[in-house]
C-alpha cells in the first residue's frame, strides 16, 4: 500500500508506509501523521509521486456532463474505479481523484466509493438553481459589504448610505445581534468589526438602518414587548366583602398612572391616642389561583415592565377595568387595616375583602387639597400619621437616601424627561405602603405563613445619620453602605427601613411577589391550606430571575432615552453637582437628567458644590455621553 493515494478528511493523502498496525501518511502540506486504517479510504494503489500530478487533472464541464447524462438514463451504480475507466478510459491517481472530487461537489454523483449513484435530471437541475442562486447572492453580498465598508469610511462627507429593502437582508444577523438575539454576525465579522449587540448597535445607526427611536435593551435581556394575554376571570359577585364606601378613599398617584393599585384611607380610634390607617390593594387574588393560566404567566414576567415608551405588563390590559382602583363608582379591594400608636408604631393588622368608593388624585393636587379643598382634612390626618410613622423609623436608624429622579416619556418619535417633583402627599403614600407592608409581614408571620418576606443588610457608618443631612454626595456615600434585599421564605430585618418584619403586597397587578402574597392570604382567608415553605420558595426563586431581567431592562431603556435626548443637544449647558473623587476625575450628578457621570475638574472642588458642565458628545449605542467643565480653567 505505499505510495498509494488515500482520502484522510475528505482530503488527498500519500501513504508512506505501514508500522505497528498503523499508517503513516503524507498530507498537501507537507505534514506527515500516522492514522489508524479506518481513518483512511482508499481511491487508488498507487503509485503516486506526488500531489501536482494528482490535482491537476482538468476535465471539461461538457464531458462531465455528457457522461452523467448518459449514466443517468440507467441509474446503475458503480465503483470509483468503474466510474473513471467509464469517463477516462483509464484507472490512474489523477483520474481516480477527480472521480472523487465529483463525487464530494454531489452535482451529478452522490453514494460511497464503493457505491456512486448518478442523481436524477431532476435532482442535479434543482441543485444547479440551488447554485446559482447562491452565487448570485454571494456576489450581491460582496457588492453590499464593500458599498458598505465605502459608506463607512466617509462617514461625516456628503457620502450618505442608502440600503434598499433588497439589500435589508443582509442587515439581519446584525440586528439579531443588536438585539441579543444572538451572539455572532457574520456580516459583522466580514466588515472587521467586533461582534458586540453595542457594535452592532452603533453600525445599525452609522448606516442609518436604525434611528435612536428603536430602543434594543429589552430584546437583550430576553424581555418581549408583547403584554399578558391570559386574562383570568372577574372578583366573584358572591363573595362577602365588608362595604367601606363611607370611608374617603384616595388613590394618589402620578397623572401619568393609569394602573392603580392601592388606595389609603382613616380614622381615628376612640382614644384619640391611635389611627386606623386603611390600605386598600387590588384584589386579582379574588379570582387568580396557584397554577392559573394567569399566575403562571405573571411568573414568568415577574414584574411589568415600564418603558418610556410605554408598559408591557405583567397582567393582561383587560385585567385593569377589573380590578384596578378608582376606575368605576365603586371597587373591589383586598383591605389592611392597621392600628397605628402616637408613635407611629402598626400594633395590629386586619386582612379582609372589601368594597370602596376611590377617589384619584394626584400628587400635586392632594398638595393643593390639604391647604383649602373639601377633603383637606382628611389629607392632613394622613400626612401627620404618615409623620410619625417616618418619625419612628427614622429614630430606629431608617436609612433616608433622596436622590433626583425624572419620568421620560416617547410619543411621536419625542423624547420628554421632566423631574419628579417633591410633594408632601408622595410621603402618604410612601409611608402608609410601608405600614401595609410591615403589617402583612407581622401578619403573615404570627400565623406562620410561607411568604415572600424581604430583609437587608447594610454596613452602616456611626456617622450615617450626618451623611443623611449632607446633600447628594451623602446620599451616594449613604447608597454605598446598602447591601441588595434578599427575598425570602423567612423574615428577617430590613435595615435600610429600620423594621423587623417586612414584604411588599401594595403591587399585585405589577409585581409577582405581591400577587404571590396575595393569593398566600387569599387562601388563608377562605380556610384553604397555603403553598408550603419549599413551593414559595421556587416561585420565587423563579420569578425574581425574571424580575431582575425587567430591572435591567428598565434601566438600560432610561439610559437609552436620554442619551437619545441628548443626541440633539450637543454644547448645551447643564447644572451639576459634586459627588466624590475619583482619582484624576470627579463624579457628578446632573439633578435635570438624573444622571451620573464622571468628568476631569482641574479647579479645586468639595463634594456638593455647584458647577457648570458642557455637553461634547453622545454615543447612543454604548450609552455614554461626555461632559466636560464650562469653566476655563
Amino acid at each position: 500500500m505505499e505510495n498509494s493515494l488515500v482520502v484522510y478528511k475528505n482530503k488527498p493523502a500519500i501513504v508512506k508506509e505501514k508500522a505497528d498496525g498503523k499508517f503513516s501518511i503524507l498530507l498537501q502540506d507537507g505534514t506527515q501523521i500516522k492514522v489508524r486504517d479506518k481513518d483512511i479510504e482508499l481511491i487508488h494503489p498507487g503509485l503516486v509521486k506526488d500531489f501536482k500530478s494528482i490535482i491537476d487533472n482538468e476535465l471539461s464541464v461538457s464531458a462531465i456532463r455528457e457522461a452523467w447524462e448518459l449514466l443517468s438514463e440507467e441509474s446503475t451504480p458503480m465503483s470509483l474505479k468503474d466510474l473513471s475507466l467509464f469517463i477516462f478510459n483509464q484507472f490512474t491517481p489523477a483520474s481516480a481523484y477527480t472521480v472523487y472530487s465529483l463525487l464530494r461537489d454531489g452535482l451529478y454523483f452522490s453514494g460511497a466509493i464503493s457505491k456512486i449513484i448518478p442523481r436524477s435530471k431532476a435532482e442535479t437541475t434543482a441543485e444547479e438553481a440551488k447554485r446559482e442562486t447562491l452565487q448570485r447572492e454571494t456576489g450581491e453580498r460582496t457588492r453590499f459589504l464593500e458599498y458598505l465598508k465605502t459608506c463607512l469610511k466617509n462617514t461625516g462627507s456628503s457620502i450618505t448610505v442608502q440600503i434598499s429593502s433588497e439589500d435589508a437582508r443582509f442587515m439581519q444577523d446584525i440586528e439579531a445581534l443588536a438585539y441579543g438575539k444572538s451572539a455572532k454576525s457574520r456580516t459583522m465579522k466580514d466588515l472587521g468589526l467586533g461582534e458586540t449587540p453595542e457594535d452592532a448597535h452603533l453600525l445599525l445607526l452609522k448606516s442609518g438602518f436604525w434611528t435612536g427611536m428603536i430602543n434594543p435593551h429589552p430584546g437583550r435581556f430576553g424581555l418581549s414587548l408583547s403584554g399578558a394575554d391570559i386574562c383570568p376571570s372577574a372578583p366573584p359577585l358572591e363573595e362577602k366583602r365588608q362595604d367601606l364606601c363611607h370611608l374617603p378613599a384616595f388613590a394618589i398617584d402620578s397623572p401619568w398612572s393609569n394602573d392603580p393599585d392601592d388606595a389609603i384611607s382613616i380614622e381615628t380610634a376612640d382614644s384619640q391616642m391611635s389611627s386606623v390607617l386603611y390600605v386598600h390593594i387590588a384584589d386579582p387574588a379574588s379570582s387568580i389561583v396557584f397554577d392559573s393560566p394567569a399566575e403562571k404567566e405573571a411568573r414568568d414576567r415577574g414584574a411589568t415592565l415600564y418603558l418610556p415608551e410605554g408598559a408591557v405588563r405583567m397582567l393582561a390590559d383587560d385585567v385593569l377595568p377589573l380590578y384596578a382602583l378608582g376606575l368605576s363608582e365603586k371597587s373591589f379591594a383586598l383591605t389592611f387595616k392597621m392600628t397605628i400608636d402616637e408613635s407611629g408604631a402598626v400594633t395590629g393588622t386586619e386582612i379582609f375583602p372589601s368594597i370602596i368608593k376611590v377617589r384619584r388624585i394626584t400628587y400635586e393636587n392632594a398638595d393643593m387639597e390639604m391647604e383649602n379643598g373639601n377633603d383637606g382634612a382628611v389629607l392632613h390626618s394622613l400626612y401627620d400619621l404618615s409623620q410619625k410613622i417616618n418619625k419612628r423609623r427614622a429614630a430606629q436608624g431608617a436609612v433616608n437616601i433622596e436622590l433626583p429622579d425624572v419620568h421620560i416619556t416617547v410619543e411621536n418619535e419625542c423624547v420628554k424627561i421632566e423631574p419628579v417633583m417633591e410633594w408632601r402627599s408622595a410621603l402618604i403614600v410612601k409611608e402608609c405602603m410601608i405600614a401595609a407592608n410591615e403589617g402583612a409581614g407581622t401578619w403573615a408571620a404570627q400565623r406562620g405563613l410561607a411568604f415572600p418576606y424581604i430583609s437587608q443588610e447594610a454596613e452602616l457608618p456611626n456617622d450615617h445619620m450626618k451623611l443623611a443631612r449632607a446633600g447628594m454626595a451623602g446620599a451616594i456615600q449613604l447608597r454605598k453602605c446598602m447591601r441588595p434585599r434578599i427575598l425570602s421564605v423567612k423574615p428577617g430585618r430590613h435595615q435600610g427601613l429600620a423594621l423587623d418584619t417586612y414584604t411588599q403586597v401594595t403591587s399585585p397587578l405589577r409585581r409577582y411577589t405581591d400577587l404571590l402574597a396575595h393569593i398566600q392570604i387569599r387562601a388563608f382567608l377562605r380556610g384553604e391550606k397555603p403553598l408550603g415553605a419549599d413551593d414559595v420558595s421556587a416561585r420565587l426563586g423563579f420569578s425574581e430571575a425574571a424580575a431582575a431581567a425587567v430591572v435591567q431592562a428598565e434601566r438600560a431603556s432610561e439610559n437609552h432615552w436620554k442619551m437619545v435626548y441628548l443626541s440633539g443637544k450637543k454644547d448645551s449647558l447643564w447644572d451639576a453637582t459634586v459627588l466624590e473623587n475619583k482619582g484624576s476625575r470627579w463624579a457628578v450628578m446632573i439633578p435635570l437628567l438624573a444622571m451620573e457621570t464622571q468628568v476631569a475638574l482641574q479647579r479645586s472642588v468639595s463634594p456638593n458644590d455647584s458647577i457648570k458642565l458642557v455637553l461634547k458628545s453622545v454615543n447612543i449605542a454604548k450609552g455614554e455621553a461626555v461632559f466636560v467643565s464650562a469653566t476655563r480653567e
